[in-house]
């Protein structure tokens, strides 16, 4: 039986602090299995207990696994003074502590981001050793060389003598592309295409592993990732 403490369990479902949760608790806004409870350090077994928090039944989760479609203009962090991050535009229904992206898109750039308070999930993500594919749409400055594919193909060295994994290059338009990585160098992509003296103009992240964007999600959106779109993505680097 998995028992754990009335404010953690509040604190960790709900995004608010510790803090606060042993303040509404105190203030009887919790009820267990029909009766308010002002005890914060009380046991509860989170598998089998009926909690309602300010009227709304809380459903335990360990952990939780959010898909974006990442707006421009914000950044890709848990937190920032200044600037707004992803994790600010998580909704309160998701909302909870400890959540942060999966890897990093750059500011400007758009499309598919993982959110979660799974470290080790996380970590199988964005590691090189799990071999996960991430498949980018990409818009430059200028028309592709016909044989941009094949050095992307070969690996491409990029400026600093760095080489690239082998990469899938597809031209669908003289100036727009969609390409395949197994890595997520510091902003390859720009930095692959710089090598060909082609600036990116829009870059957008369609896919990683199994996991396409949602349609149904326009930018800035976001929802919790279904049981099988979490099996889809992990079935990708359970064995690596």
């Amino acid at each position: 039986m998995n028992l754990q403490r009335l404010d953690k369990i509040i604190a960790s479902q709900s995004g608010i602090s510790r803090t606060d949760a042993k303040a509404d608790i105190r203030h009887g806004l919790v009820s267990v299995d029909g009766a308010v409870s002002r005890d914060p350090s009380v046991l509860i077994s989170v598998e089998n207990a009926e909690i309602i928090y300010k009227g709304q039944a809380v459903s335990y989760k360990k952990y939780i696994y959010i898909v974006m479609n990442k707006p421009k203009g914000v950044l890709s962090a848990s937190n920032d003074k200044n600037r707004k991050t992803v994790v600010d535009l998580v909704p309160p229904e998701l909302s909870r502590s400890g959540l942060f992206p999966v890897g990093r898109l750059d500011k400007d750039t758009t499309g598919l981001l993982l959110i979660t308070d799974d470290g080790q999930f996380a970590h199988r993500v964005i590691s090189p050793k799990s071999d996960i594919k991430k498949v980018y749409e990409v818009l430059l400055d200028a028309p592709i060389p016909t044989d941009a594919v094949e050095k992307f193909s070969a690996g491409v060295v990029l400026a600093d003598g760095t080489k690239c994994l082998p990469a899938d290059l597809k031209i669908i338009e003289p100036q727009k592309a969609r390409v395949e990585i197994r890595e997520g160098k510091y902003h390859q992509i720009k930095r692959m295409f710089g090598v060909l003296d082609l600036g990116v103009n829009q870059l957008k992240r369609l896919s990683v592993g199994g996991l396409t964007l949602p349609k149904e999600l326009n930018e800035g959106e976001c929802r919790e990732l279904t049981e099988s779109e979490l099996k889809n993505v992990e079935k990708r680097f359970v064995h690596k």
